[in-house]
């Protein structure tokens, strides 16, 4: 067993926009704790939580980085996240790990777009947050500015817990002080401001302190919690990681008043469908049975290996524990147990409810899957993600890599919830998509960096979709055919009409009574949807249309819709009139001029 309870762990997610200094101060810290013995850097290149080469070259993160610390008896799980746009899908994937998200913002930039997303949510997954101010070392003329707009967007709740000096290179308590003097405040005014919107969240101490009691600060830290709980208070931490000012302060925060597993945040998990489905809560057990949720996937550059990050929620795992992920029969066993420093991994006999662990070599696991051992328990909420929007179809430089670029493609989408790839049956291309064109090229140069495979891209082919934009009654096909004996004769009348978009086709038969014979019927279905395969207008697919069979049908001796599209040919002509030409073509009847038609991409 872990030398640590559940009570004593603190799991935090560094949150910001890219450049805010999210990896610079995981740094710091490491290095304030002791872990690394030299202050690692971005900029240098010697940072263990970019540690991945294509991080270092472009001197950013791209993947969610793990570390822990031992800090005044708290077992602290420490998680880096990128903040480009293009990589939000691993920001938000390791989001239910945590129960306090810090988010960074730069003293010089200010509030970002990824800030506010990644603060609003966590906020919906009803976590405590702390915001840090960063680089305050590069002046202190806006920080009375930036604290305004903070309160402004975030709220009134977010209160100073330090002030930055004058001259940017420490700070200022407020919590246990209430005299002196920063930057752009008075720590007084900054200590009863924090203090008051404390003891608003306890209804008894507010009596007090209304009634003229004093309160002893030093017996408020189970208050201070339950405020950040309730998020009624989020407390504003200026630091600057590269003189690792701030830091210790923000530790000793999270530390005596970030909340734990047990009154943090909690997992949901959902079970059923539809009207059925509920959703509970669940909390953190190490008596109970296995229950976890996959928080990263990522692999070794060199050795291929493939590492799982899992966050448990209830239950041990231990070596020999067999589990299963949701929707997944095979049993797994979990083998060697590992805790993430940086870049490198440091092996546990097993792990408890509340931590985060790394496992090897599970190649069935994907990001955001549900582990756990017994009865399938159902699925642990995770925070929807963007739909992949920026595409590139791909080929290989050299022939014979086809097969190694699917099998590197899958894996790369096991562990990115945001990227996927298609093989598209109209234009026999394979496109890559992902969330802008950062984010895909950056998963074709690892691949290229990591298993040699080369691609060349181009924009994908458009797979454009015809329809119709105007309905036609009574719509005449005759059929003929003389095979010996009596023959085939058919009159067939349909209406077609537009469907909704995405809707798909709909085939309606009106013909009561026996004018035709109820076998024949789905031929005229089965010859509408052949031609439709093809289309009219530039020979693209048709959809979104509604036909019916109208009871004006006759048959002789039975009736038989044509089995190829050609056969509806004259049908369809009357129908589609292409959106980029004004003209009808010659040979066209002259009636098609009152129908209309779109040509249109679904992906557009």
């Amino acid at each position: 067993m872990a030398s640590y309870s559940v009570e004593d762990i603190r799991n935090i997610i560094l949150l910001g926009h890219a450049g805010s200094g999210k990896t610079s101060l995981a740094e710091a810290i490491l290095h304030k704790t002791g872990i690394t013995n030299r202050l690692g850097s971005v900029d240098d290149k010697s940072s263990i939580m970019d540690a991945d080469e294509e991080e270092k070259h472009r001197g950013h993160s791209i993947d969610s980085a793990l570390a822990h610390i031992s800090f005044k008896g708290k077992e602290v799980n420490l998680i880096d996240t990128p903040g480009y746009p293009d990589f939000l899908g691993a920001a938000l994937s390791a989001l239910p790990a945590a129960e306090t998200a810090v988010i960074v913002v730069s003293a010089s930039a200010g509030i970002q777009m990824n800030a506010r997303k990644l603060f609003q949510a966590a906020r919906n997954r009803g976590m405590a947050c702390i915001i840090v101010v960063n680089k305050i070392d590069a002046g202190t003329d806006e920080l009375e500015d930036l604290v305004k707009s903070i309160q402004e967007n975030f709220g009134m709740e977010c209160r100073c817990a330090n002030l930055a000096a004058s001259d940017g290179s420490a700070v200022i308590d407020c919590i246990n002080q209430d005299s002196g003097e920063g930057a752009f405040a008075d720590v007084a005014d900054a200590h009863t401001n924090l203090m008051e919107t404390v003891i608003e969240a306890d209804e008894e101490l507010m009596e007090k302190y209304l009634g003229g009691e004093e309160i002893d600060t030093g017996k408020l830290a189970p208050v201070f919690t339950k405020a950040m709980i309730s998020q009624m208070l989020v407390p504003i931490v200026f630091t600057s990681a590269r003189n690792e000012a701030g830091v210790e302060l923000l530790l000793e925060l999270v530390a005596q008043y970030a909340p734990s597993p047990v009154n943090g945040a909690k997992l949901k998990l959902t079970t059923g469908s539809g009207e059925e489905q509920t959703t509970e809560e669940i909390a953190p057990d190490s008596n109970g049975s296995l229950l976890g949720l996959v928080c990263r996937v990522s692999s070794d550059p060199k050795s291929h290996i493939k590492y799982t990050t899992i966050r448990l929620q209830r239950g041990i795992i231990k070596s020999d524990t067999s589990m299963q992920a949701t929707g997944d029969k095979k049993g797994m066993r979990c083998g060697q147990i590992s805790k993430m420093q940086g870049d490198k991994l440091e092996s546990v006999d097993q792990a408890q409810a509340g931590d985060i662990v790394t496992l090897a070599k599970l190649e069935e696991l994907r990001i955001r899957d549900t582990i756990f051992v017994g009865k399938e328990p159902g699925q642990i909420e995770t925070p929807s993600v963007p739909i992949p929007m920026y595409s590139l179809a791909i080929e290989p430089k050299s022939r014979g890599d086809e097969t190694k670029i699917s099998a590197t493609l899958a894996e790369i989408v096991d562990s990115d919830p945001t990227f996927a790839i298609d093989r598209d049956v109209q234009t026999h291309e394979t496109v890559v998509s992902g969330l802008g064109e950062l984010h895909v090229r950056v998963v074709l140069a690892r691949m290229q960096a990591r298993r040699g495979l080369e691609v060349t891209t181009k924009p994908p082919k458009i797979p454009y979709r015809e329809t119709i934009s105007s309905s036609a009654k009574f719509v005449e096909y005759t059929h003929k055919k003389q095979s010996g004996g009596a023959g085939q004769y058919a009159r067939v009348f349909i209406d077609m009409e537009p469907n909704e978009t995405g809707a798909g086709y709909e085939f309606e038969d009106k013909i009561f009574g026996g004018s035709i014979d109820q076998p024949f019927r789905p031929s005229v279905d089965k010859g509408c949807r052949s031609a439709m395969v093809g289309g009219v207008v530039a020979g693209y697919p048709v959809v979104d249309v509604k036909v019916a069979l109208d009871e004006k049908c006759s048959a002789r001796p039975f009736c038989c819709a044509p089995r190829h599209s050609s056969n509806l040919l004259s049908i369809w002509k009357l129908q589609f009139r292409t959106k980029k030409s004004e003209t009808l073509p010659a040979t066209w009847p002259a009636d098609a001029a009152e129908y209309r038609a779109r040509t249109y991409c679904p992906a557009a």
